[in-house]
């Protein structure tokens, strides 16, 4: 009994660990310009996280000092913890399967349509409420600046791979037919009707495209590359909870069995 509680507490270690990977996912989605932004994932993650290690914590003690209705909770509450993770793996998979960027003929980076993206996440940026503090946050960032300082040229902008969110937000749709002065510095056309996008540039350095679509769904394809990140680490750690619950179950219940098997052998002798 004594070594399958040791094996038990040791299990439950092992879980406290499986935990530091995903509030390390939730802290760095807080870390990152867009997400800090939109704040959707990351506190539940860090939530998710934090609750794993404290369920985990709770099975150690149970486990080293032999309280039953410690483990008994650890089991349950872990069983449910599991279910949330999984749960939260598939959402993400499935709010960020749709969307991509298009090619822009004489252009290395890609722009993106804010249809392409899928419903739930357009539902977060649609909302003027919504996305005027988005809007307000997003311009506090130095994302714009950076490619004044960085592209001088016209054809080194148009070679550069530029961030999807930078695409959207920091210049107007290549559509429009601006012409360059710097990246986020533009002459407008005569003709503008090629897109919505087009009348809501605007040259002063807190507006940009920041009304755009275009922002928006550059936003969301930022948001789909961290977020697809972020679940690949969640769906690692999953599959190593699961194996570590597992066998956390086998050595309660033989550590159960073992301690029933002992109180029978004291009745019968």
């Amino acid at each position: 009994m004594a070594l399958n509680n040791t094996v038990i507490g040791a299990i439950n270690f092992v879980a406290m660990l499986l935990s530091i990977p995903i509030i390390g996912t939730g802290i760095w989605l807080s870390t990152e310009p867009d997400n800090s932004c939109v704040k959707i994932l990351q506190w539940p993650v860090i939530i998710l996280g934090v609750l794993i290690l404290v369920v985990a914590l709770a099975g150690f003690i149970g486990g080293f000092w032999r309280i039953p209705w410690l483990l008994l909770f650890y089991l349950i509450a872990m069983l449910i913890l599991i279910i949330l993770l999984a749960s939260l793996v598939v959402f993400i998979y499935m709010v960020t399967v749709r969307g991509h960027g298009h090619i822009e003929p004489s252009r290395a980076y890609l722009e993106y349509h804010l249809d392409d993206y899928s419903g739930w996440l357009r539902r977060r940026v649609r909302s003027s409420y919504k996305w005027d503090r988005i809007r307000t946050c997003l311009s506090s960032t130095n994302m714009c600046a950076e490619l004044n300082q960085r592209y001088r040229m016209a054809q080194d902008f148009f070679n550069a791979h530029i961030s999807p969110i930078q695409s959207g937000c920091c210049k107007p749709p290549t559509a429009c037919g601006y012409t360059f002065v710097n990246p986020s510095y533009w002459i407008s056309p005569i003709y503008t009707a090629a897109d919505m996008d087009c009348l809501q540039w605007s040259n002063e350095q807190t507006q940009l495209c920041y009304n755009c679509n275009s922002c928006k769904a550059g936003l969301l394809a930022n948001l789909k590359k961290e977020w697809r990140r972020a679940d690949i680490v969640l769906l690692i750690t999953l599959i190593a909870l699961i194996a570590v619950y597992l066998i956390g179950c086998c050595a309660f219940r033989n550590a159960k069995t073992e301690e029933l098997f002992r109180k029978y052998k004291q009745g019968y002798t």
